[in-house]
């Protein structure tokens, strides 16, 4: 039942956010250059690995440039980009990754494989679900890459404070999971991006 309303109401919303997904891509085009599209491999559900898509936010080759977490102000970032990552506008394109199987619309936030293996025996059971778009853990990080730039050690503080408590929370999200669970995730989550600074 998930898979099929994963799959419908992705399509549709592809489909009404074509037009816009057209614009951003032109400017991304016009601003930044080829490739428009960033991919990058992801730990999806029984760790098997996936390309994640996004609109490209930062300088080509910024994986090799930083570290895999990234900060507010991040240098890497370009000025367009910034645009992209405030609205959530560059992850639009994870809606083919629904559309295809790879991921959900809620679900626990794919890792990359760095990450994925300092995993402990329990916390590998997020692995037994599809990734998502959003998740709860989402809705209380949305401002992660901020939160990220006050501390000393921004890698460190994901792997030992941020990475553990999300895996905590889509653990407990996915002992109560349901249909009606997930669209009060996928509401809460369109009411963050509307209104950004609101306390939801």
């Amino acid at each position: 039942m998930k898979r099929v309303v994963d799959f419908c109401l992705a399509s549709v919303l592809l489909l009404v956010l074509l037009p816009l997904l057209a614009i951003v891509a032109c400017i991304s085009l016009i601003t930044q250059g080829f490739p428009i599209v960033f991919k990058q491999s992801r730990v999806g559900r029984l760790g098997e690995n996936f390309a994640l898509l996004k609109f490209r936010t930062m300088v080509i080759n910024a994986e090799n440039l930083g570290a895999k977490v990234t900060v507010e102000g991040d240098s890497r970032i370009t000025r367009w980009g910034r645009i992209l990552r405030k609205t959530k506008l560059d992850e639009a394109l994870q809606l083919w990754n629904v559309i295809k199987g790879d991921m959900s619309l809620v679900g626990p936030r794919p890792e990359v494989a760095e990450y994925v293996a300092m995993y402990d025996e329990h916390q590998k059971r997020v692995l037994s679900v599809r990734p998502g778009i959003t998740d709860v853990a989402s809705l209380k990080y949305y401002d992660e890459s901020e939160q990220l730039a006050k501390v000393e050690d921004p890698r460190r503080h994901y792997i030992d404070v941020i990475m553990p408590d999300k895996i905590r929370m889509n653990l407990e999200y996915m002992d109560r999971a349901s249909l009606l669970e997930d669209l009060y995730v996928v509401a809460k989550t369109a009411l963050r991006v509307i209104f950004p600074s609101a306390k939801i």
